[in-house]
């Protein structure tokens, strides 16, 4: 089992999730994770508002790391990926959390929910990931 230090750690390598959009790994597991996102002017639009790839982002990344929690036998990729927008953040903290619907032995199927640290349900995304064997 790895530890918390060790997932941040291998995810590091994802500079555009961890370092590019500041999203950090609060919580992970085989089959959940948990991420957030302080805001900051680099996450808005031209309108003021929370960029839409912002919140795919965190869901994305949320996926990749409840899926590749255990590394060892090789990684998943996502497959497809469908978001529904359901408000605009009204805080200022992101949080992601992908939980498993199913992991089979080729694919997975996962739905990550995006709110603010307000309870303002913000995106519903579902991924289906495809696991490479190495």
């Amino acid at each position: 089992m790895r530890t918390i230090e060790e997932v941040r750690n291998f995810f590091e390598a994802d500079v555009y999730a961890t370092g590019t959009t500041g999203i950090w790994i609060e919580d992970a597991r085989p089959g959940y994770a948990k991420v957030t996102l302080d805001l900051d002017a680099r996450h808005m639009n031209a309108a003021g508002r929370v960029m839409g790839a912002v919140y795919y982002t965190m869901a994305d990344f949320a996926f990749a790391v409840a899926n590749n929690y255990e590394t060892e036998s090789g990684i998943t990729v996502t497959l497809s990926s469908q978001i529904n927008f359901l408000g605009a953040a009204k805080g200022k903290k992101l949080i992601a959390e992908a939980k498993v619907l199913k992991d089979g032995r080729n694919t997975s199927f996962y739905q990550i929910d995006v709110s603010d640290e307000l309870g303002t349900q913000i995106a519903a995304v579902s991924s289906n990931g495809f696991h490479i064997i190495m």
